[in-house]
């Protein structure tokens, strides 16, 4: 039995209420395998999703490779200076012609050498000169819709998609003072598989609730649950945020409790004094403090897994300090701790998920991030399902009541 019904759909408007009345999606939106497909198609296959930093590409030919919704592309910057996503597909025999990262001057597939210009363009296919009707010039390889949002790459794979950066005007003013395209950090590790949902993850990194209580102990009690805030977006808004008031001063995540790399110079009194999470789902999860940024790039691989990538930035002239390796050092034992009770949970709510006793349970008010994607991602899920039943079939009054 299928279980992709308008019931279960209507079923979904429970979460889109207020936080107080909200209640969790059901367990198959994170366990089954036939709604992990119909997600992809849904959200995966039409939003906006993060691919690395600007950065990773400062000179004409670098390049690295990624794949999402199962597409492999190249992104890489051309001869002047711009940025391009293309398709890493051979237009001969659908062989990848890059892998990894680097610089290049040219994408030659190793399989019959066809080369492909950094924008693209198709310049040399051996022996092709005897087929019939063959047009070099249609043979490039298919570019990729990107845009750049403060030093972050993302990408689309619906050319009709609306823009990005528009859609993100109401988090403007709240990240402006970070400056967040003129950090820099090391270049992440590779992704790492993790054996839980993508909206598990970016629902911890984004849940006030349990930081009093999972984290309860010096290296996070200076960030209570109590003092979180969830502010309203509009309803077309690609991301959202939470704010979170801190105990003291420029807190950090480390034995001191405080920054210990250069604070951003801009922040004012007020921002100096919480720590910013900003989400743009599906993909990129922020955890902002005031001298350094952590992001998180997910990419879904199945209902029950996940790929993971782990990043900091801060300000540049951080990682000229002499005692940088010591400071990085002592920031990711503290973090690491506190990943670690994050990571454990993650996994054992994912295996609560797959039971058939999982609740549909009900938010505290700690609780607004969760319902916040909970708005932006039924929508998503409504659309593509109302594509499928086709423009006559009828919306029922629970659905199109529903509080958003």
């Amino acid at each position: 039995m299928t279980l992709l019904t308008d019931q279960f759909f209507d079923s979904l408007a429970s979460s889109k209420l207020d936080t107080l009345e909200a209640e969790t999606l059901p367990r198959e939106c994170y366990a089954s395998e036939e709604f992990h497909d119909f997600e992809m198609e849904a959200v995966f296959a039409h939003e906006w999703l993060c691919v690395g930093r600007a950065e990773w590409l400062e000179e004409p030919g670098d390049f690295f490779t990624v794949s999402r919704a199962d597409e492999p592309m190249i992104v890489c910057k051309t001869r002047d200076g711009t940025i391009k996503a293309l398709s890493s597909v051979c237009q001969h025999r659908a062989m990848l012609v890059a892998e990894g990262h680097g610089n290049t001057r040219a994408f030659v597939c190793p399989y019959h050498h066809w080369t492909y210009d950094l924008d693209g363009t198709l310049v040399g296919a051996p022996a092709m000169s005897r087929t019939c009707n063959f047009d070099k010039k249609a043979a490039s390889l298919p570019e990729i819709r990107m845009e750049i949002w403060h030093g972050f790459i993302f990408v689309n794979l619906d050319p009709e998609a609306e823009p990005l950066t528009p859609r993100l005007a109401a988090l403007e003013d709240v990240v402006a003072n970070y400056d967040f395209a003129s950090l820099r950090g090391p270049r992440p590790e590779e992704p790492t598989v993790f054996p839980w949902n993508w909206k598990v993850m970016l629902e911890n990194n984004n849940d006030g609730y349990h930081a009093s209580r999972l984290h309860a102990g010096p290296l996070h009690d200076f960030i209570p649950s109590g003092l979180a805030t969830f502010p309203e977006v509009p309803a077309d808004s690609a991301g959202y945020y939470r704010l979170n008031g801190t105990l003291h001063k420029n807190a950090g995540f480390n034995a001191t409790q405080k920054s210990i790399f250069p604070v951003f110079p801009k922040l004012t009194e007020e921002e100096q004094n919480r720590l910013l999470f900003v989400n743009l789902p599906p993909s990129l999860s922020l955890v902002v403090l005031n001298d350094s940024v952590i992001y998180l790039i997910m990419d879904p691989k199945s209902a029950n897994s996940h790929a993971l990538t782990i990043g900091t930035l801060m300000a540049p002239e951080a990682m000229e300090d002499p005692l940088y390796d010591l400071k990085v050092k002592m920031t990711d034992e503290a973090v690491e701790r506190i990943v670690a009770q994050d990571f454990h949970v993650d996994e054992l709510v994912q295996q609560g998920l797959r039971s058939r006793h999982a609740p549909r349970g009900r938010y505290s008010w700690q609780e607004g991030a969760q319902r916040l994607l909970n708005v932006w991602l039924v929508d998503r899920y409504w659309a593509e399902w109302d594509r499928r039943r086709g423009p006559s079939a009828p919306v029922t009054r629970l659905r199109a009541g529903s509080s958003g």
